[in-house]
């Protein structure tokens, strides 16, 4: 079947086109400069978009199997100026705007658009257990989740099933955070993050493209999903699990203040969490490849 994906190029994109063009999809990619995309995997159709409309791809919509929309500026990438955080909701209340006008015109309906949100949407939540059902915050970060997630609201009212993927921290040797978080631990400089009690919600890349794809395939997921490894530890519990995983130490922490003052408002990011845990995605029956942090990290620092 036809596959459309927007925010395609990223780290999750590149890798969920991937898998699909291998197993026989047809997989089309959005991008803004097609010229400039690096990675794309092979079997796979790229396609122009302005980011904002439909024009020029609407029509691809029209009998499609799915649309995947994970198109969004990156939270982090720079300090978060007012200039940045208005063009990071932007980019996705504008992308979510175009995918829903595509719908509208397609005369046969998508079955299925995944949109794309994070576990940022419940703010700071300390040491409970975060299930789909828990309310939002009221940061930034939470705050751009929810317009995320009600851009594309307007589909389910045409009848296409909405999964909502509320993603943890996604770890990758092909880029994200984790790359940058194994930098202090090859220096021997490695360690928790502010106080280490806030939770960190992670997934192991090989899950979170398993899970979307779990998904888009089972007729019954709609509505949010935290893709989430069960048991998320806390920041002290991941660092150790670093360090356990490299054979080095985790015992130089990285004080909160330092971090505020390097990243301003964009620390929340890195000082504040929350345990969220894959309640309706285990329920449906998603069977995890990695749940044990350290199992994980050694599988990817293997490659």
């Amino acid at each position: 079947m036809r596959i459309i994906i927007t925010g395609g190029t990223g780290l999750i994109g590149r890798q969920l086109a991937g898998s699909l063009a291998g197993d026989g999809h047809e997989v089309v990619v959005l991008s803004r400069n097609p010229s400039q995309a690096a990675g794309i995997p092979a079997g796979v159709r790229l396609e122009r978009w302005d980011a904002k409309t439909s024009a020029g791809w609407g029509q691809l919509a029209n009998g499609a199997g799915g649309i995947i929309n994970l198109a969004g500026e990156s939270l982090g990438e720079g300090r978060w100026t007012e200039a940045r955080k208005q063009a990071m909701l932007d980019s996705r209340v504008n992308a979510g705007k175009a995918v829903v006008e595509a719908i509208q015109a397609a005369g046969q309906k998508p079955k299925v658009l995944v949109q794309s949100s994070a576990v940022g949407y419940y703010g700071p939540r300390g040491s409970e257990d975060v299930t789909e059902d828990a309310r939002p915050g009221t940061d930034f970060a939470a705050k751009i989740c929810v317009d995320w997630e009600n851009s594309t609201q307007a589909a389910e009212a045409m009848g296409v099933r909405r999964p909502i993927i509320r993603t943890g921290i996604v770890l990758s040797a092909d880029g994200g955070a984790l790359p940058r978080m194994l930098m202090p631990f090859k220096l021997f400089a490695g360690g928790k993050i502010g106080s280490g009690q806030q939770g960190f919600p992670w997934i192991h890349i090989a899950d979170e493209i398993g899970a979307i794809r779990f998904l888009i395939d089972t007729a019954a997921a709609s509505g949010p999903f935290n893709l989430t490894a069960p048991n998320p530890p806390t920041n002290a519990g991941f660092t150790k699990a670093i360090g356990e995983a490299m054979g080095r130490p985790a015992a130089v922490p990285a004080p909160g203040f330092a971090m505020k003052l390097a990243f301003g408002e964009m620390s929340t990011v890195l000082l504040d969490g929350q345990r969220a845990v894959p309640k309706r995605l285990l329920d449906l029956g998603y069977t995890f490849r990695f749940s044990d942090p350290v199992v994980a990290l050694r599988n990817i620092l293997a490659k």
